[in-house]
This record gives C-alpha cells, sequence and structure tokens, in this order.
C-alpha cells in the first residue's frame, strides 16, 4: 500500500468506545473516516454528524471500498462482525475482549492467516505511557498487584467484569512475567447485575511470580493503579495520571540500614487510544505485525476465561446464598 494514499476507514460501532474512535480516525493524519456503522441508524447519524462523517448501513459495509476497519460493538457481536471484514482483506482492530469464547478467538485468528489480513486486539492499556515507561526499567517481577475500579454503568452489560476490566490487567501481567500461568485462584460476586461485578484473582506464574488483580464496577469512583514488586525495589503505576513512581533501597557509606528512595520514572504524557490507532495504522500501511495480535488477545481471553470459571466452581460449592 502506497504510504501516501490515505487509508479508508470504518467505524464499525458507534456507541461510548466507538464514538471515541470516530473522533481519533477523523482527526488522524493520513486517514479518511470512510463511514460510520451501527445497528441503531439514529445513534449513527448522532455520531456521524457530530464528527462530519458519513454514514453507512450494514449493506454499505459490504460493499463499499475500504482498507480497515474498527470494531466497537458489544463482545457477543465481535466474531460476526470482524470475520466478514477479515474475509474481505481488510485489516481489523477489534475492541478487547478479541472474542467471547474461545472457539470464536480461534475463527478469526485462522481467518486473519488464510486471507493475509492484518488483526489487532485493543487492549488499550498496552499503549499507556505509563506503562511503556515502566516496561523499559522492569526486569524480572515477582509479584504484581492491580486495582481496576469503577462505578456501575449501564452498558457492558452483556458480559462480566472479567472481561469488562479485568481482561486489561490479565494482558499486562501476561507480558511483564515471562512465564506460563500455572495455577488460577478467584473469586467474585454479581452485585447490581446478573453477571459478576466484581472479581478477584490470583495467577501463578510457572516462574514462581504471582498477581493479584482486583476488578469492580460497582465502586464510588475511578482507580487504575498497578503496583510490581521486584526483589529489590517496587513500581508504583497510575494509569489515568499517567505517572510511575520507583522506590528503592540506597545505602549510604557508613549507614548501618539502607533508606529507601524513590523517583519519578519520565512519561510523556498522551492519549492511549491515538497511539493505539495510530500504530493500527501504521501496521494496515506497511504490512507490520501489530503490538497485541490475534494469540496475545487469545492468551489474555484464556486466563479471563479461567478466572470466571474457578469463579463459578466455587459458587456452586458454596451452594445457594441462605
Amino acid at each position: 500500500m502506497s504510504a501516501e494514499r490515505r487509508l479508508r476507514v470504518a467505524v464499525v460501532g458507534a456507541g461510548a468506545i466507538g464514538e471515541h474512535r470516530v473522533r481519533l480516525c477523523r482527526a488522524a493524519p493520513g486517514v479518511e473516516l470512510a463511514g460510520v456503522v451501527d445497528s441503531q441508524p439514529d445513534r449513527a447519524r448522532e455520531v456521524a454528524g457530530r464528527y462530519n462523517a458519513p454514514v453507512w448501513s450494514e449493506a454499505d459495509l459490504a460493499r463499499e471500498p475500504f482498507d480497515a476497519a474498527v470494531v466497537s460493538v458489544p463482545t457477543q457481536a465481535h466474531a460476526a462482525v470482524a470475520a466478514p471484514l477479515l474475509e474481505r482483506g481488510a485489516a481489523v482492530l477489534v475492541e478487547k475482549p478479541i472474542a467471547s469464547s474461545l472457539e470464536e478467538a480461534d475463527r478469526l485468528i485462522a481467518l486473519a492467516a488464510r486471507r493475509g489480513a492484518l488483526l489487532q486486539i485493543g487492549h488499550t492499556e498496552r499503549f499507556n505511557p505509563a506503562l511503556a515507561a515502566l516496561r523499559q526499567v522492569c526486569r524480572a517481577p515477582r509479584f504484581i498487584e492491580a486495582h481496576r475500579l469503577s462505578s456501575f454503568q449501564e452498558r457492558s452489560l452483556d458480559i462480566d467484569v472479567i472481561l469488562d476490566l479485568m481482561i486489561h490487567d490479565v494482558d499486562v501481567a501476561l507480558q511483564l512475567v515471562p512465564a506460563e500461568v500455572e495455577r488460577v485462584d478467584a473469586v467474585g460476586v454479581s452485585a447490581l447485575s446478573s453477571r459478576l461485578d466484581i472479581a478477584n484473582a490470583r495467577l501463578a506464574f510457572s516462574n514462581g511470580a504471582a498477581a493479584n488483580l482486583t476488578a469492580s464496577r460497582v465502586s464510588v469512583g475511578k482507580v487504575r493503579k498497578l503496583r510490581v514488586f521486584e526483589s529489590d525495589r517496587y513500581l508504583s503505576l497510575d494509569y489515568v495520571q499517567q505517572e510511575v513512581l520507583e522506590y528503592s533501597l540506597s545505602r549510604a557509606p557508613g549507614e548501618k540500614r539502607p533508606q529507601i528512595v524513590s523517583r519519578a520514572l519520565a512519561v510523556q504524557r498522551a492519549e492511549p487510544l491515538a497511539l493505539e490507532l495510530e500504530a493500527f495504522f501504521s501496521c494496515t500501511r506497511t504490512g507490520g505485525r501489530p503490538a497485541v495480535d490475534g494469540s496475545q488477545g487469545r492468551r489474555a481471553l484464556e486466563v479471563s476465561l479461567e478466572v470466571a470459571r474457578r469463579i463459578d466452581e466455587g459458587m456452586r460449592r458454596a451452594g445457594p446464598a441462605p
């Protein structure tokens, strides 16, 4: 593909995240927002009108020319929507999780490989500048602790809090620890919806490292924090503020006890969604491998589904609530 030609990009799904995708595609250099599609035509017109973009129907999506598509529909529809786009050979960015089941994920991965189409999964925290700064200095994590808390919202209720929120931290833990997950222990509660709204999981890795992950969508306020402990220091990250602090021990000459010293890592703040789309468009143009490909999306989904399974097992053993 010529680097000079503008990419024609379609956004499928005009919900809360989809609208952000529309906004960023509209502003991206070298990109033409070809069309906005939504199962609710009024919503598509509303969002498209706000950003002076064309409105497409599902029929238009099947016949109009475009180079790439961003799929921001509910998780249960990821595979059904993304498959025909990949079949056309278009580059596709699918929001996390890659799909609602491993079978659907395998179908998308195989289809992308067969058609030679780019498939990127929207694990947006991978593009958070704070995490990029942490990864530059992170050496050998022994323990990871993550908290991802949100207030209750009437969206993403087709999935539980694990696939809605915790999967972000599952994916990050899998990237930071170079080992396989050997054991998963988890507990969870359904509070305001019919699905799990609060969950805690402990991942034990084959190299002895562990990760303790907590996610809630019924909390007061918004928290997105990660702490990584190594043998001689720990790193504290705030995704929202895009800040990383390093705490380590320093022993001055003549001192019997070491002192705890801290420093702030340099972070080049930017909008993760914009960086993610920029990387997607770059790979579309060059044919490069995406930072989060289908296999990585599948791995995060596999571990997240195991968390859900462990919670379900525990609830069945406990029996009905009194």
